[in-house]
């Protein structure tokens, strides 16, 4: 399902980045007022692969009509076209090396299959953006099909950053620690890994190989003895002064030569150093070093597949088609070792073939992530030279797109395809099984049909203090964790209200999508809502929806039977009797997981929020009050508590606190 920002947010986040790009002349092509409040109605439904070849002819020429006005006024430049449903919204993004001959080829019906069809159909805008050259326009046309996801495009959903290690520079001993995030801290950056679980094993290898410190500055400064990973021999205790600043900075330039793939030389130095501090008769040296030698090999161990010299810095690429469905296996390869692989399943036409499908995943994949220098593939990607260009001057510097026929990397190639394959067939495996869970809620419930999205609702709170509302979503491809949403309860609501807070939680939900999609057509809307409760929950539930003019959401609330016993929850429908489903039902099972997945996120964001309530201190709430004002007064009274206790004289002593900020600060403290 596509949702996101509106038009109008998009466009002007938009303006930023067109901005920033070299050159480009920007065209909107826009219609009247008559032909943007025209209504097709026949708009695909959000999420579903558009190939219904029922078409209304009026559709049509209007959709026809809009590209040959539009036609007019192109020029021959390479470019980017977007072509507008009735909202605004793109519905597809195409580059072109010829504008002109590239739209005009989609008012050639008789050329065009089903699926482009309809698209024509429900084009009732064209925008163009005229680029400088081909690559430009790949570059650009890569970057909006990410932040737009037109749904007639082939779209990677691809929500997660990768994990990086990094090496601090910005300190006298270096810090070594996970990272995420754009690289801003001054450092070496490396990876991506595509776990964090594998950059959590790789640090501890490394603090046990390297003994460098993971704590973070402020620890590092304020430490007065040790801590346990000295004494676990994780950590050399630079802060307390256990090795000096050549010796820590020797162990610094060995980590960064292990991971610069210099693994071998450095392996060889621990073994010439331990046979010397040996053959000395520095027995507690020699353990030491034998130790970090254990610990190296250790890592080198936990590679599941290197590439033996063959290559230093490598993405490899492998995509395997079945029924319709196509996953793409990234492994990641840097200094010749394996930093491990993720599988990413790109929403595309059933008819699109694996060259289209690799070309466009390139191009998105690399909108936002670093290029190596090399790029290894199981298919020849569409357009592979022009793919390989734009690469090349995103990168600045020389980047190949190569398919495998021999050797090392043919090996590693095969070894992704299997595991691209198997991934498909799990996926393939598990989403049967959740269609079938699908049917058998909406059998339990009574429902039209098998529900697409899934809305959970729950509240936490500790007797009303930093109460919270949280809602999860599910659908036929399990949990869709970027709709996840969370409600500060904002109310005044008795403590343990759990009715008025879930009163004030649908309230905002509902009226916003009343608001933001009354037509119900942007997939924000859900085919079945659960709530975490029992009848009363219900009951507000209902009350609160049917103020909103709403009474055909269905809504189920599931309550914990006797002794809060899983496998014994008794289920509330409006107007219907509560019911008990078998105790070893699949349904339920699935029914449960969904509760207990809001549980967990609405049990989490209450304590992240306690957390930050617990750290806040009272001066933040201070008009005119600043961090550096907020450090001044710290400083000068010791804590919070006495500066709300003290009178404008004392507060006037702070240097900085002028005599209207001593007022202030005085009527915050002694508000009647």
């Amino acid at each position: 399902m596509r949702r996101g920002k509106t038009h109008q947010e998009r466009d002007s986040s938009a303006g930023g980045k067109r901005a920033a790009m070299p050159a480009h002349e920007s065209v909107a092509l826009t219609l009247n007022d008559e032909a943007a409040d025209y209504d097709d109605g026949s708009a695909a439904s959000p999420g579903a692969q558009p190939t219904s070849p029922d078409l209304a002819s009026t559709d049509l020429a209007f959709g026809l009509q809009t590209l040959r006005d539009g036609v007019k006024t192109l020029s021959s430049s390479p470019g980017v076209y977007r072509m507008l449903d009735r909202k605004g919204d793109p519905i597809y993004v195409g580059k072109a090396r010829n504008l002109r001959r590239r739209v005009t080829n989609y008012t050639q019906l008789d050329r065009l299959p089903n699926r482009l069809r309809r698209m024509v159909a429900e084009t009732k805008g064209l925008e163009i953006v005229v680029t400088n050259s081909e690559v430009e326009a790949l570059l650009l046309e890569s970057n909006l099909i990410k932040r737009f996801q037109p749904r007639y495009n082939v779209l990677l959903r691809d929500d997660k950053s990768f994990p990086y290690i990094l090496l601090t520079a910005d300190h006298d001993f270096a810090q070594v620690t996970k990272h995420r995030g754009a690289h801003r801290r001054k450092g070496d950056y490396f990876g991506p890994f595509a776990s964090a679980k594998s950059v959590n094993r790789t640090v501890t290898a490394l603090e046990k190989a390297f003994l460098l410190r993971s704590c973070s500055d402020s620890v590092f400064e304020n430490r007065t003895r040790p801590c346990l990973l000295y004494q676990i021999k994780r950590c050399s205790a630079p802060c307390v002064g256990k090795i000096d600043q050549a010796g820590y900075d020797a162990l610094v330039d060995e980590a960064k030569g292990f991971l610069f793939g210099e693994s071998r030389r450095i392996q060889d130095e621990l073994a010439v150093s331990m046979q010397e501090a040996a053959e000395n008769l520095q027995f507690e040296r020699a353990a030491m070093l034998r130790d970090r030698l254990r610990a190296l090999s250790a890592v080198q161990a936990h590679q599941d597949v290197n590439l033996q010299g063959e290559i230093e810095d490598a993405d490899v690429i492998a995509a395997h088609s079945s029924g319709g469905q196509i996953c793409v296996q990234v492994f990641f390869y840097r200094a010749g070792r394996n930093y491990g692989n993720r599988a990413y399943f790109p929403r595309h036409d059933r008819s699109d073939e694996i060259a289209d499908v690799l070309g466009s995943f390139i191009g998105q994949f690399y909108a936002d992530k670093p290029i190596p220098k090399l790029v290894l593939v199981s298919h020849d990607p569409v357009e592979l030279a022009l793919l390989g260009e734009a690469l090349t001057t995103k990168a600045e510097r020389k980047v190949q797109i190569l398919r495998p026929q021999r050797g090392v990397k043919r090996d590693v190639m095969a070894n992704a395809v299997r595991n691209a394959r198997e991934a498909l067939e799990r996926r393939q495996a598990e989403s049967s099984t959740q269609r079938k869970l699908l049917d058998g809620v909406a059998d339990a419930f009574g429902l039209a049909g098998p529900p697409e999205r899934i809305e959970v609702y729950d509240n936490s709170h500790i007797q009303g203090a930093n109460a919270v509302g949280a809602m999860v979503v599910a659908g036929p491809e399990g949990f869709v964790k970027n709709s996840y949403r969370k409600f500060n309860i904002k109310s005044d609501t008795a403590p343990g209200d759990d009715y008025a807070m879930m009163r004030e939680v649908f309230h905002r939900r509902f009226s916003r999508a009343l608001k933001e999609d009354p037509d119900r057509d942007q997939g924000q809307w859900p085919d079945l809502v659960l709530i975490d409760g029992g009848k009363g929950q219900l009951s507000a539930v209902v009350e609160t929806l049917n103020e909103l003019g709403i009474d055909d959401v269905p809504l189920v609330a599931i309550a914990k039977g006797p002794d809060r016993n899983a496998g014994r929850e008794q289920f509330f429908l409006p107007d219907t009797a509560p019911f008990q489903m078998p105790e070893r039902d699949p349904v339920l099972y699935y029914l449960q997981r969904l509760r207990d997945e809001v549980h967990r996120f609405a049990i989490g964001t209450h304590r992240a929020k306690r957390s930050a309530a617990i750290k806040k201190n009272p001066l933040d709430d201070v008009p005119g009050i600043g961090p550096r004002r907020k450090k001044a007064l710290l400083m000068h009274f010791g804590s919070a508590r006495s500066v709300s206790r003290a009178s404008v004289a004392d507060l006037l002593g702070v240097e900085g606190i002028s005599e209207t900020v001593a007022q202030k600060i005085y009527d915050h403290f002694h508000q009647e």
